[in-house]
């Protein structure tokens, strides 16, 4: 029979019986975090091989759940635990020392208590072991619940994140599209107004800079940009009165707009500062002014 020495097993190939709620998380925390800066676990576990690379313990239940939480904290590190594995020449002799060191071990616990009397030893045993499963039970359950607790915190801080995150490229769109709607409505203008120039100029009557009583043509057409910035209420309703695309307060909009303190400096300007007034409009406009003027 060859020397026994323990083996490297993955620990993701290794499964148990009994539950991890048997341990507390506390307990498993420490230990798992001892055995990552220790570099491996003191006490190998005992398996049993159950498929060609898959295994059941046989002892060692608290040690594998510590091992499990080490790989769930560094995976790289935590990834096997030093194990005996059972095989068909060995199993006999391991399991039956398995079963003396697990009567000694009771043997000290119970040593460790004055017991004068063997009717005594025999209530306190049955004592204790009334509490221990009262125990258990409600070891199991707050732990149960530390867990469900830990879960639900953990999910409320990825939604947190998630929503951040969503708010964040949220507010990166709009501000692109702050930044972008003014450079797209401007050059949507420049674009009308060169095809309007490209095109053969027929006869048209001019627009009037004035009021109509006056019955005054400009002999130099004044630009859109520059109307918009001087003319006067009824300067502009005598421009405009034949598109029907300007109404009276539209243009008293554009009279409040102060613009003699502050001009309009560009017909995406003009959009930008006149309620009502849309970037389609603004371009019939223009359409109307290059033809007419």
């Amino acid at each position: 029979m060859k020397k026994l020495s323990p083996s490297l097993v993955s620990v993701k190939r290794i499964t148990s019986a009994v539950p991890r709620s048997n341990f507390a998380d506390r307990d498993l925390d420490k230990l798992a975090r001892l055995i990552l800066d220790a570099g491996g676990l003191i006490n190998p576990i005992v398996v049993r091989r159950t498929s060609m690379d898959a295994y059941e313990i046989v002892d060692g239940n608290l040690e594998y759940y510590a091992a499990a939480r080490a790989r769930e904290i560094e995976p790289l590190k935590g990834e096997t635990i030093g194990a005996f594995i059972l095989e068909p020449e060995n199993e006999a002799l391991l399991l039956e020392q398995l079963e003396i060191l697990r009567k000694t071990a009771i043997s000290e616990n119970l040593g460790e208590i004055e017991t004068p009397k063997e009717s005594f030893i025999t209530e306190a045993s049955v004592e204790i072991e009334t509490l221990e499963a009262s125990s258990s039970l409600e070891q199991r359950v707050t732990n149960i619940e530390a867990r469900l607790e830990i879960q639900i915190h953990e999910l409320k801080a990825e939604h947190a994140r998630e929503k951040k995150v969503l708010a964040e490229r949220i507010q990166e769109i709009e501000n692109l599209i702050a930044q972008q709607l003014p450079l797209l409505i401007e050059a949507q203008l420049a674009n009308r107004i060169n095809e309007l120039k490209s095109e053969s100029a027929s006869e048209k009557p001019c627009l009037v800079d004035a009021v109509p009583e006056v019955e005054q043509v400009t002999s130099q057409p004044m630009s859109l940009l520059a109307a918009l910035n001087t003319q006067n209420p009824a300067q502009l309703k005598a421009n405009f009165e034949y598109t029907k695309l300007v109404n009276d307060k539209i243009i008293q909009r554009i009279l409040d707009e102060k613009r003699d303190v502050k001009p309009f400096v560009s017909f995406a300007n003009v959009v930008e500062r006149i309620q009502g007034l849309g970037d389609k409009t603004m371009i019939k406009i223009i359409d109307y002014w290059q033809k007419y003027s």
